[in-house]
């Protein structure tokens, strides 16, 4: 079957995170302004100048059987409870081939990593320097790869259209999903499970990030220390854990009868082209990918009220997003709800956009915005470039059709929007 107009649409949603085991509890968690950042209480962190992360609120081996657990990295774990658990949420009864309703020579699986199996690599580098080369894992390389995740996940719901893994930092997951949509849109497939994963809590990654000087060292506040748009914002918290949807198109939805959460309207993408690490300040990168979504999708920038935006809380990149989306949208940029939920899971890096795309569905599905929690003296460029939801959860508009955008960027210049939009 070949499309390029297809309608796609989100029909299941799942997410292991710091808030919640699941997307429900998650979304509990975002709309109380609840922050999961703690101190960390592994030996290895005294040392650390960055003492302060978010872990998930559920250990995976209360969910994964444990003989299953140990042929899995940390993030394949992450990424096969979300992806499960949104499989189960749009209505599948069993794997591809199994469940009648759907083929799966027409089911793909996009999901993403910035960094994979990190933790299986160093540890078990440890182990061979320690204990010698015989007791290092004969599962090490497939724990490890970029691809496990993703892999792991096709094999649990049977996809043989595709399975893919795309690889840009921050921005992963929701290239990961853009890249889902585009494979049902072109007829490559009639259902795409996608997101992102990511597990680098190890001190290794925080020692690095630390150094770079990018991540808070307000250790003696950990719930207060995500602080994005707030004038004393001092760094990203780095969390972990898993956001995982179920795109299909709409007619493949309608024919089985599947509750719709939202339509997935498209993505816009492009490269800064400035620097390894650094944003471009002015936002030029992020205003060339929303120009992007605009020109290549059906769109109405008067549609768009929320925008879960991706302020990590840094101070050049909260700021270099809201001046793209002035830049871009004008004055429609005054009716866009923005908030900011890193300030509550912290960052999440490849899983970000994933986590990230589940909320802005059920902001949606719910038409209501999350808190951005912890600010305290908005950065007056914040205030003047954007509507900043602040405080507690805000109500969006409870008629018509309504759209909202889901922004991720990451090192090396990658900047994907993707929109959303009420059926």
């Amino acid at each position: 079957m070949s499309s390029t107009n297809r309608t796609v649409v989100v029909t299941g949603i799942g997410a292991t995170t710091p808030l919640g085991g699941d997307a429900t509890s998650t979304w509990e968690g975002l709309i109380a302004g609840r922050s999961g950042v703690k101190p960390l209480e592994q030996d290895w962190a005294a040392d650390q100048a960055v003492r302060i992360a978010a872990p998930v609120a559920v250990e995976p081996t209360e969910v994964i059987p444990r003989p299953q657990a140990r042929r899995l990295d940390r993030s394949a774990q992450f990424a096969l409870i979300a992806a499960q658990e949104a499989w189960k949420d749009a209505g599948f009864e069993a794997k591809a081939g199994e469940d009648s309703t759907v083929d799966p020579d027409r089911l793909g699986a996009v999901i993403a990593s910035g960094i994979g199996g990190v933790t299986t690599l160093l540890d078990q580098y440890d182990v061979l320097k320690e204990k010698g080369v015989r007791r290092v894992s004969p599962h090490t390389v497939p724990m490890l790869m970029p691809n496990g995740p993703s892999a792991n996940v096709g094999l649990a719901v049977g996809a043989r259209a595709g399975v893919h893994t795309p690889v840009s930092a921050c921005a992963s997951g929701a290239e990961a999903i853009g890249y889902a949509i585009e494979m049902i849109r072109s007829g490559r497939a009639d259902v795409v499970v996608a997101g992102g994963t990511e597990a680098a809590i190890h001190p290794l990654p925080i020692a690095a990030f630390g150094n770079m000087m990018a991540m808070s060292k307000n250790n003696e506040n950990p719930q207060g220390a995500s602080r994005p748009y707030d004038a004393g914002r001092d760094g990203f918290v780095l969390g972990e854990g898993a956001g995982v949807i179920v795109l299909e198109s709409a007619e493949h939805a309608a024919k089985r009868g599947a509750r719709v959460y939202a339509e997935a309207v498209g993505q816009g993408i492009s490269a800064d082209a400035h620097d390894i690490v650094q944003p471009e300040p002015e936002g030029r990168g992020i205003s060339h990918a929303l120009q992007n979504l605009l020109d290549r999708n059906d769109l109405d920038p008067a549609e768009i009220v929320h925008v879960n935006a991706h302020a990590t809380s840094t101070p050049a990149g909260d700021i270099a997003e809201l001046k793209a989306l002035r830049k871009v949208f004008g004055d429609d940029a005054d009716h866009m709800a923005v908030s900011a939920t890193k300030s509550m899971t912290g960052h999440l890096l490849g899983g970000a956009g994933g986590v990230e795309t589940v909320a802005t569905v059920l902001a949606l599905y719910h038409r209501v915005a999350p808190p951005t929690i912890n600010v305290e003296n908005l950065d007056p460029e914040a205030e003047a470039n954007a509507d900043v939801v602040r405080g507690e959860a805000r109500k969006l508009p409870v008629e018509g059709r309504i759209a909202a955008l889901n922004d991720s960027f990451g090192f090396g210049g990658h900047n994907v929007v993707l929109a959303f939009r009420t059926v």
